[in-house]
C-alpha cells in the first residue's frame, strides 16, 4: 500500500493556524548528478591514463638496488612468508602489522625474484589501480568524465603517490583498498536510490525489501583487506559504514517515508551489520590463514604456554591471536621514539617534512664535481599547497549546498587524516597520509568543478573556467616533472639539487 502524503490546505477564516512559525529556509540542496553517457570513451581514456601511470612508475624502478627506509622490514618478511607460509619472529624484529600487505609484496617476489623489481612491482600496480579507481569514483560523484580524468591525473602526477608506488611499503596497498571500498559503497548508494525510485508505487510506511546488495558486500571485503594491511583502515570502515546508513535514510526520505530513520535501520542495519561488520572481520581473519597453520608463527602458542588466562573456553589459537593483537596495540599506542624524518599531521598538508629515502654519499662526475642522488618522498607542492583551501571549500559546499560529493571527500579526510590527531604524542610520518590522499585530491577537483562552472553557465563563463582549470593542471604537471629527479634519485649537480629544495625542512 502506497504512503499517501496529505496535501497542504489553507486554513479556514478564523481557524487556528496549523503552524505557529513559517518553516525555516533550507540551504540549497545539491543532488547527485547523473552519470555521463560517454561510457566507452570514458573507459578508453581511463585505461590510457592507467597505462601511462603504470609505465611511469615502472621506469627504472630497480634503482636503488638496496632496501630503502622501511623496506628493511617488509620485503624480507614477504620472502620469509614465501618460504615458511607465515612470519617468524626470530627476536631481532617485532612484527606489528597484519600480513596481507606483506603477502602482496611476496607475490611480486614470487614472480620476479627477491630483488628490487620483485618487492616494488606490486606497489606500482597498486598505485596505478588507485589512480584508475579514483578516476571512476570522481566521475560518478561529479557526473563529469573530464573531472574524473582530472582527479586520476592529479593523483598520477603527485610526487608522494608516485614515490610510494615505487617502493616496497604497505601504505600504497592500504590506499588502493580504501579508495576501492569507498567506490563500491558509492555505487551501492546509487543503486539503492534507483531501487527505491523504481519501487515508488509499492513504498509503504515501512519501506520494502531492497534485495541483495553485492556492492556493499564487496566494500566490506575491501575494507577488511584494508584493515589486514594496516589497522588505520578501520577508521575508514567505521566512518563510511555510518555514512552508508545515512545514505539509506536519505533514499527513504526522498521516497516520502514518514519515519526514514526507523525505516533505514529496519531495512539497512541487518544487511549493513553483515556486509560492513561480519564480512570485514572474516576477511581480516582469512589473511591470518598462514599464521593459524604455522607452528612457529609469532605468538602462535601463547595460549598453550599461558593456560591460566581468562576465557579458557575460547580456542587457544584465537586467544593467542587476541593476545598478539593486544601487544600490537600497545606498541602502536606507545610508539614515541625520536626520528629525524618524523612529522605531525598539521605539517602534512603543506609538505612540511617529506621523507628522505635514499642519499648515497661521495658521488662525483667525470670532472670530479659533486653529484647528488636524492630520493625524497615529496608531494607535488602546487597540488598539496591547495589542500588546506580545498578543505575549507569542502566545508562551504557541505553547509551551503549539502553536496554529496563533498561529504564523501570530507568523510575520507576525517577518517584518514583527522584521526591522527587523537594521539599527537605518537611518532608519525607523512606516508600515513596515503589512504587519505585520494580524498584530498577529490577535494581539489571539487574546487576545480566550481572554477569550471555549472553546465548551464554561459559559454564565456565555461571557456574562462576551463582555461583556468587547464592552466592549474598544467602547472601541477610541470611541477611534477621538475621534481621528478629527486623523486627517483636521478643524478643532479649540487646547484640543480638546491633548486628543488624549496623549504629548509626538505633537507
Amino acid at each position: 500500500m502506497a504512503v499517501l502524503v496529505p496535501e497542504r490546505t489553507e486554513s479556514a477564516p478564523g481557524a487556528p493556524a496549523s503552524r505557529r512559525f513559517p518553516p525555516l529556509p533550507r540551504p540549497r540542496r545539491q543532488g547527485t548528478p547523473p552519470l555521463p553517457t560517454d561510457r566507452v570513451l570514458a573507459a578508453v581514456l581511463t585505461a590510457v591514463l592507467g597505462l601511462v601511470t603504470l609505465v611511469a612508475r615502472l621506469w627504472d624502478i630497480g634503482y636503488p638496488t638496496e632496501l630503502v627506509f622501511d623496506e628493511a622490514y617488509y620485503p624480507p618478511e614477504g620472502a620469509e612468508m614465501l618460504e615458511l607460509g607465515y612470519e617468524y619472529n626470530r627476536g631481532y624484529t617485532f612484527i606489528v602489522h597484519p600480513p596481507l600487505g606483506k603477502w602482496l609484496i611476496a607475490a611480486g617476489e614470487q614472480l620476479f625474484g627477491y630483488g628490487p623489481l620483485g618487492w616494488r612491482v606490486p606497489s606500482a600496480v597498486a598505485g596505478t589501480v588507485a589512480v584508475v579507481v579514483l578516476t571512476r569514483l570522481a566521475r560518478r560523484l561529479t557526473g563529469s568524465t573530464l573531472l574524473g580524468l582530472l582527479a586520476g591525473l592529479l593523483l598520477a602526477v603527485d610526487g608522494f603517490s608516485f614515490t610510494l608506488g615505487r617502493i616496497g611499503l604497505l601504505d600504497v596497498f592500504l590506499q588502493v583498498f580504501v579508495v576501492s571500498a569507498v567506490a563500491c559503497l558509492v555505487v551501492d548508494r546509487d543503486q539503492v536510490r534507483q531501487r527505491v525510485r523504481d519501487g515508488a508505487d509499492r513504498v509503504t510506511a515501512a519501506g520494502f525489501r531492497l534485495g541483495p546488495r553485492g556492492w556493499r558486500i564487496a566494500a566490506g571485503v575491501l575494507f577488511g583487506c584494508a584493515c589486514a594491511v594496516k589497522w588505520s583502515g578501520v577508521w575508514f570502515l567505521a566512518f563510511f559504514a555510518v555514512l552508508s546508513l545515512f545514505w539509506d535514510r536519505a533514499a527513504w526520505r526522498e521516497a516520502g517515508v514518514p519515519r526514514p530513520t526507523r525505516t533505514a535501520l529496519r531495512r539497512g542495519l541487518p544487511g549493513a551489520t553483515w556486509a560492513l561488520a561480519v564480512v570485514p572481520v572474516l576477511t581480516y581473519l582469512a589473511s591470518f590463514a598462514g599464521w593459524f597453520r604455522g607452528e612457529n608463527a609469532q605468538g602462535r602458542h601463547w595460549a598453550a604456554e599461558n593456560p591460566d588466562t581468562s576465557f579458557g573456553f575460547v580456542p587457544d589459537a584465537l586467544r593467542s591471536l587476541w593476545h598478539m593483537h593486544g601487544e600490537w596495540l600497545g606498541f602502536h599506542s606507545g610508539l614515541s621514539s625520536p626520528h629525524p624524518w618524523e612529522s605531525s599531521p598539521w605539517s602534512w598538508l603543506v609538505d612540511g617534512r617529506p621523507i628522505l629515502l635514499w642519499n648515497p654519499q661521495g658521488l662525483t662526475d667525470a670532472a670530479g664535481d659533486q653529484v647528488v642522488r636524492y630520493m625524497l618522498m615529496l608531494g607535488t607542492p602546487t597540488l598539496w599547497w591547495l589542500f588546506t583551501p580545498a578543505l575549507l571549500w569542502l566545508g562551504w559546499r557541505i553547509v551551503a549546498r549539502h553536496d554529496p560529493a563533498a561529504v564523501v571527500a570530507a568523510t575520507g579526510i576525517a577518517a584518514g587524516w583527522g584521526t591522527w590527531f587523537i594521539n599527537l604524542d605518537r611518532t608519525m610520518f607523512i606516508f600515513y597520509m596515503a589512504p587519505a590522499l585520494p580524498f584530498f585530491v577529490l577535494a581539489v577537483v571539487l574546487v576545480l568543478q566550481d572554477v569550471l562552472g555549472p553546465p548551464a553557465a554561459s559559454a564565456l563563463r565555461r571557456q574562462v573556467g576551463l582555461a583556468v582549470v587547464c592552466l592549474y593542471v598544467a602547472v601541477v604537471v610541470v611541477t611534477f616533472a621538475f621534481f621528478h629527479p629527486v623523486l627517483t634519485g636521478q643524478p643532479l649537480s649540487h646547484a640543480e639539487w638546491l633548486q628543488r629544495m624549496w623549504l629548509p625542512s626538505w633537507f
